[in-house]
């Protein structure tokens, strides 16, 4: 599972990936993660609103941090 975190690197953006790396070791899944800061990139996505969480090239949440047992549903 290839997992991107969409921002610049916020405290928002530091949670949401922290509660992201906590969902996917809950799961049990293999993942490589990795933080986005650059906005030329983060456009790329679409994204207007961050944090986001894109996963597999696909963004599933943007703007909102969500907690881990969210994150689970929908990873």
């Amino acid at each position: 599972m290839d997992v991107k975190i969409l921002g610049g690197g916020c405290a928002k953006c530091n949670k949401l990936e922290k509660n992201t790396i906590e969902a996917l070791n809950e799961i049990g899944k293999e993942y490589e993660i990795e933080h986005v800061t650059d906005f030329a990139e983060i456009a790329k996505y679409g994204v207007m609103s961050t944090p986001a969480l894109v996963v597999d090239g696909k963004v599933v949440v943007s703007g909102k941090v969500l907690n881990s047992s969210k994150l689970k549903e929908l990873l």
